[in-house]
């Protein structure tokens, strides 16, 4: 019997695979920065050292996680900082209703606001109490468990606010624009008019 918190297509395997694109970044605190730009409400780039992110608020999410190559990890228990507490700091131009999410070596994912600000999405720094290895994203990942993985980008350094959407990484690569795991939106040519940038 399907489990009811599975998607369509996926299977809960042993273990927690890890899949990533590219090589594993290095860390470096004193030079690692978390930039905001793009159209924000002033004009200007906000900046966060890594001891400014550090000290940001943080709360708790239990999530399911669902990776487009159909495996899917029940109840992960993540902590970091949510998208809300990133808003009030720097603040988003009214017309904004996209994000990009930049990481390391230039990989990224757009997402619509609405998922960007939906309960559960988060800036995570620790999964399960403990601070997220290295291969999974450490120091920061976000976390979209509503959508495919994909989109929940490790090693984050940053957000564009975009008055426009823009193909992220994956999706320039035939990837679905939205990637709901419940209604299967694992490629392109799926997309329905007005799921996609114009």
């Amino acid at each position: 019997m399907q489990e009811p918190r599975l998607p369509p297509g996926q299977y809960v395997p042993r273990g927690r695979p890890v899949i990533h694109y590219g090589r594993v970044p290095q860390f470096r605190p004193d030079s690692w920065d978390f930039r905001v730009f793009g159209a924000t409400a002033s004009g200007d780039e906000h900046r966060f050292t890594w001891h400014d992110f550090e000290r940001l608020p943080r709360t708790n999410v239990v999530a399911d996680f669902h990776c487009v190559t159909k495996f899917s990890l029940m109840g992960i228990e993540w902590r970091g900082v949510t998208p809300a507490t990133i808003l009030a700091a720097a603040p988003p131009d009214a017309g904004v209703r996209h994000v990009m999410i930049w990481a390391e070596y230039g990989y990224s994912a757009n997402l619509r606001m609405s998922d960007f600000t939906a309960p559960g999405t988060l800036f995570a720094m620790e999964v399960d109490d403990k601070p997220i290895s290295l291969d999974r994203g450490f120091p920061l990942r976000v976390v979209v468990p509503h959508l495919y993985a994909w989109k929940s980008v490790k090693w984050v350094r940053g957000i564009e606010y975009l008055l426009e959407d823009r193909r992220g990484f994956w999706e320039e690569r035939g990837y679905h624009n939205v990637a709901d795991p419940w209604r299967e939106q694992r490629y392109s040519y799926q997309e329905e008019p007005g799921e996609g940038p114009p």
